[in-house]
């Protein structure tokens, strides 16, 4: 028997509790009808009610009810036209998630009848097609997806407003995390929260992060996910979590607490107290699909509500049943359809104002920033960030690609953005595998790629260094493999990228030799001082400080298990790595020469004092015209002045700082380098090298000629 439900209000979307009564809004404009769906458990089972939502305003099916309590669960069925070769799915057997859910309890089970259309048991794809393209499926979902969950929350925030770090770009160092992988095997977390938000409040977790020097971890996503069905059934899970379908909940797995509304709680605590350690959060957030997949995939909330409005179709008036895809996941979200964007401006600001994160790295963002089917840097998506109040106020990171070929837009997005800057990560790991196409790349994305962000007035700290992410191999790998090794993910070794840009140092794999082994941790230490010491934002992927292994895989997104979780134990750490970290960290915090937010000019930044910035060569003298184009020189100097610095003080003073001298030696044969001599180079000391001929502390004078190990980089400063 369905009831009717008190008419409530459109606004705001979802669900909203107070003491007389919860207000339920949901967007499904062409539906024909909506009913709400309250579950309660009885008798370990659970019964549903039904009422029927009579108010519609605007496209919004509204209603309130009295009497509910904070972790009522809930869901919605809609009615209207299956009309699935014109984007139209609805079908009331199939229950669905609200968008605008601020917590979700339990997850898909994947062999259930979770698709609208009757699943064929063949799973040719002319047959599914054929399927799909027939009679909606009359069988209940509502046993096999998990339900909304209404949330009211009275957390206690403290004076985390005052204590919110708010780095500064030029000061920022990126922490990419799992937070599930990160503490899963950590021994000194108590077993019951160890994998969850509350396993990184511990002491251990933020010990750990605070002793290294990161700045901001980078949280791999947590909004609510669910593998997809034939990864799920195949016995493996999206561990990574790009799957999305929940946008302002919290992934309940994540939690130690429940997923009756515990998780949003747990999360809430898990902020503040990174933020009393000093340490900025910000999200990895995936609104460019969901996790319904194609239009041969699941029902589970969007698609069931307007699949028309809220997925980009090839043509909306003859093919509605074919969608755009630009993210190689089945469905692209159209955000420039008003309601799909409200939709993620909503949840960017729920998740600042009310969770109190600190920005966001955006997954494939060119697919967000399409206007019909083309790149629009200065459309909808773009514009609307820009202008609002709170989101052009936190950290605002681009993936700036997608999986098409015109979604390549690195170096384009327009202020106040920062993006992944992939040119880094190549050219770098080309250079130290001694594979460089020209030492004037490398220049350019050691002192912050001007070449990509200064002609449109932003900053070197534009530009989100890195030289390993969570997609690819590790920093290990990266030393330790010619070729992936995904035999695991089921794939037959297909997926993943060939283009890994690694040197195995001689031998594929583990291995007991010893000279293999000090060279891949000597590799390994080149890569990671030089990506912490170059201009711009450095983003470090979690445990390659201490050597983290995937055994080759580069593509570990469905590998829930000790292939990605972190390894605290020591005795297969490269715990040399952690020290070159952490030493690079210190220097890059203590000495703001090593972080200016200005290009540097390679002229003086008053008269008769030196270049700001000055290349030099093995010889001594700054590099010439002729240099640059020398495809056999792989030894650079670079000398950054801090006397004085380019940027002013606070109150336009002139400030002052060590100035460096850094030697990048990728050759395979010893060199020399001969310290240029001058009226500002005077004698440096070693403050970091991976050159055991020069320890640290060590003095060399100005004019002296050194010898320089086979791939090799020493750091001076001037004394």
């Amino acid at each position: 028997m369905t009831k009717s439900a008190w008419p409530g209000s459109h606004q705001p979307l979802g669900a909203t509790w107070d003491e007389e009564s919860t207000n339920f809004a949901v967007f499904a404009p062409e539906a024909t009808s909506v009913e709400l769906c309250l579950f309660d458990e009885v008798d370990g089972a659970d019964v549903e009610t039904r009422w029927r939502l009579t108010e519609k305003t605007l496209g919004i099916w509204h209603g309130a009810l009295p009497g509910l309590a904070p972790g009522q669960r809930y869901g919605f069925r809609a009615d209207g036209p299956w009309e699935p070769t014109r984007g139209r799915m609805f079908n009331p057997a199939k229950l669905l998630l609200d968008p605008y859910a601020r917590a979700v309890s339990g997850t898909v089970v994947p062999d259930g009848p979770i698709y609208g259309y009757p699943r064929p048991a063949s799973r040719d794809l002319d047959d599914v097609r054929a399927a799909q393209r027939g009679p909606r499926s009359d069988v209940d979902s509502a046993p096999y997806v998990p339900r909304s969950v209404v949330v009211h929350d009275d957390f206690d925030w403290g004076d985390d407003e005052q204590v919110r770090p708010r780095h500064r770009w030029t000061d920022t160092i990126v922490y990419e995390m799992h937070v599930k992988g990160f503490t899963a095997l950590h021994e000194e977390v108590p077993e019951a929260i160890r994998g969850t938000y509350a396993g990184l409040t511990t002491n251990a977790a933020v010990h750990y992060l605070k002793d290294l020097g990161v700045t901001t971890v980078e949280l791999l996503p947590v909004h609510q996910f669910v593998s997809e069905p034939d990864l799920a059934e195949s016995g493996l899970t999206n561990y990574w979590g790009y799957n999305s379908i929940g946008y302002f909940a919290p992934h309940n797995g994540y939690s130690s607490a429940g997923d009756r509304g515990e998780q949003v709680r747990e999360f809430k605590a898990m902020v503040k107290a990174l933020h009393q350690a000093g340490l900025e959060v910000i999200l990895d957030v995936v609104y460019n699909h969901t996790a319904e997949g194609s239009p041969l995939g699941p029902v589970l909330s969007f698609r069931g509500l307007d699949d028309i409005g809220y997925y980009k179709h090839v043509d909306w008036v003859n093919d509605g049943g074919t969608y755009f895809d630009v993210t190689g996941c089945g469905n692209t979200v159209d955000a420039a359809y008003p309601p799909a964007l409200r939709l993620i401006l909503d949840s960017l600001r729920y998740w600042v104002t009310e969770m109190h994160v600190d920005g966001f790295r955006f997954d494939l963002t060119p697919a967000l920033t399409r206007t019909g089917h083309r790149v629009d840097l200065s459309g909808h998506f773009i514009t609307t960030i820009g202008q609002d109040p709170v989101l052009r106020h936190v950290k605002l990171i681009a993936e700036p690609w997608d999986a098409s070929m015109d979604g390549y837009q690195v170096g384009r997005f327009p202020p106040p953005w920062c993006e992944w800057n992939d040119k880094y990560r190549d050219t770098l790991r080309d250079f130290w595998r001694l594979r460089s196409g020209g030492i004037r790349d490398v220049a350019s994305r050691l002192s912050g790629s001007s070449d990509l962000y200064a002609d449109d007035g932003r900053s070197p700290y534009a530009s989100v260094n890195f030289v390993t992410a969570h997609d690819g191999f590790t920093l290990r790998d990266l030393v330790s493999y010619d070729h992936k090794h995904n035999e695991a993910n089921g794939e037959h070794n297909r997926d993943g990228t060939d283009n890994n840009r690694s040197w195995n140092c001689g031998v594929e794999g583990d291995t007991d030799d010893p000279v293999v082994t000090a060279l891949r941790h000597k590799q390994a230490a080149n890569l990671l001082a030089t990506l912490l010491l170059s201009a711009g934002v450095p983003m470090i992927t979690a445990g390659d400080e201490r050597g983290r292994t995937q055994r080759g895989n580069n593509n570990a997104y469905g590998q829930d298990n000790e292939t990605s979780w972190l390894d605290w134990r020591p005795d297969d750490a490269w715990l040399d790595l952690y020290d070159v970290a952490k030493t690079a960290l210190r220097l890059r915090r203590e000495h703001p020469a090593l972080r200016q937010r200005h290009f540097l000019e390679g002229r003086p930044t008053r008269r008769g004092g030196p270049k700001d910035l000055a290349w030099v060569h093995p010889e001594g003298r700054e590099m010439t015209e002729a240099d640059w184009y020398d495809e056999r020189l792989h030894t650079l100097g670079m000398f950054v002045s801090g006397q004085p610095l380019r940027a002013p003080g606070p109150h336009g003073e002139e400030q002052h700082d060590s100035s460096f001298l850094m030697w990048f030696h990728a050759h395979s044969e010893p060199g020399k380098a001969k310290l240029p001599a001058n009226q500002w180079v005077v004698a440096g000391e070693v403050v970091l090298s991976t050159d055991s001929g020069h320890p640290l502390g060590e003095v060399l004078s100005a004019g002296e000629v050194i010898d320089i190990e086979p791939r090799s980089l020493i750091v001076l400063r001037q004394v």
